[in-house]
């Protein structure tokens, strides 16, 4: 962690990078970003599948490649090498996560993101993978 990510968990504020993906926007821990790439710049060597498309070849690490576009949308999405890939540094290793395209970095507090409403969920289900619903600028983030 470098003296920005301290000054930023010590304020209570969240660095996150923005995304977009079918139409809405979301953002995700900066922390957890390892790199950002071009879908066509990933030497790709397994064959397509619907969610999962494939694994690649990252700066000389094997990481699968979850095309999110497929996974949250009914259309299946136009082929396109340009697209941004966000290369995620997880617990249980490194994914490549297609997007619609990765927007900017951003800081919010803490307190600016609200819990997700849990309609259509189980009572007592926890949604673990999201924080919240977030608010900065005018802009409303997943």
């Amino acid at each position: 962690m470098d003296t920005t990510d301290k000054r930023a968990a010590s304020s209570g504020m969240l660095e996150l990078l923005g995304f977009q993906l079918g139409g809405l926007e979301y953002a995700l821990d900066l922390g957890k970003v390892h790199e950002l790439r071009v879908l066509e710049s990933l030497e790709r060597f397994a064959a397509d599948g619907e969610i999962i498309s494939g694994v690649a070849l990252s700066r000389g690490v094997i990481i699968p490649i979850v095309d999110m576009r497929v996974a949250m949308s009914e259309r299946t999405p136009v082929p396109d090498l340009l697209t941004d890939v966000i290369i995620l540094q997880l617990s249980g290793g490194i994914i490549g996560m297609v997007v619609d395209g990765v927007t900017d970095v951003l800081r919010m507090r803490a307190d600016q993101v609200r819990p997700i409403p849990c309609s259509g969920v189980e009572d007592g289900a926890v949604v673990d993978y999201l924080l919240g619903l977030g608010e900065v600028d005018g802009r409303r983030l997943i």
